[in-house]
């Protein structure tokens, strides 16, 4: 089986002049307990090449584990400079697809076409799509088969605005996802700032933040071997 991770091409910060991306813990924990599983995995972008890291999000995942064997793991980084563009992804051949969030997403994942056509085609197949933090935001556009929103009446999770507003992003940000979610007709829930939180909704599994990245790993699996 094959767990697509679609990860971020945007690399700056509207016009802050900040560099952004994807942020890191949420797409080591959930790749490295893919591995670990043994599973395949694939890494594909909107524009393929280098997927943009964020900065902040090294500083905050120094001391990890984690962070340690992905500085010794030169085939991942390779992997994450060379990711495939979106559009070359065959379907058929993903068996689920995880999205990780950092702020860079919410410029180009939400209203992209080759995404938003996997996510649909994936989850009316049963198929697994996660999303984690402010990748919530690529389910926002996306639609049911009748032309509704696909969020419409389904209990999702994503970064919170009050998680925005405490790191003082709020009037940064292009939107607030919890907000356009809500607006979308979607049964939004969070927890505590910061705590872990993930809905599994059907096929659709949504992590808070973070440190919902584990659980989001482990929805996943649990779906695939099911």
């Amino acid at each position: 089986m094959n767990i697509l991770f679609v990860l971020t091409s945007h690399a700056s910060f509207g016009d802050t002049g900040r560099d952004t991306g994807l942020w890191l813990e949420e797409f080591l924990v959930p790749y490295y307990t893919f591995v670990d599983a043994g599973f395949s995995v694939r890494l594909a972008s909107p524009k393929g090449g280098r997927a943009p890291v964020d900065p902040l999000s090294i500083d905050a995942f120094k001391d990890h584990p984690l962070y340690k064997r992905y500085g010794a793991d030169g085939i991942l980084r390779e992997r994450l400079g060379s990711t495939i563009k979106l559009s070359a992804i065959v379907e058929s051949q993903v068996s689920a697809a995880v999205y990780p969030g950092g702020h860079g997403p919410l410029w180009d994942l939400r209203n992209q076409p080759d995404s938003i056509a996997l996510i649909e085609s994936l989850l009316a197949q049963g198929k697994p799509v996660a999303t984690i933090c402010h990748a919530g935001c690529a389910l926002l556009d996306a639609r049911k088969r009748d032309g509704r929103p696909l969020v419409e009446g389904v209990q999702v999770t994503a970064f919170s605005d009050s998680e925005e507003a405490a790191v003082g992003l709020e009037k940064a940000v292009p939107y607030l996802v919890e907000t356009d979610l809500k607006a979308r007709g979607a049964v939004y829930s969070k927890t505590l700032d910061w705590e872990r939180h993930v809905v599994v909704s059907g096929a659709l599994i949504t992590g808070q933040n973070p440190a919902s990245s584990q659980g989001v790993a482990e929805a996943v699996i649990q779906q695939l071997k099911a």
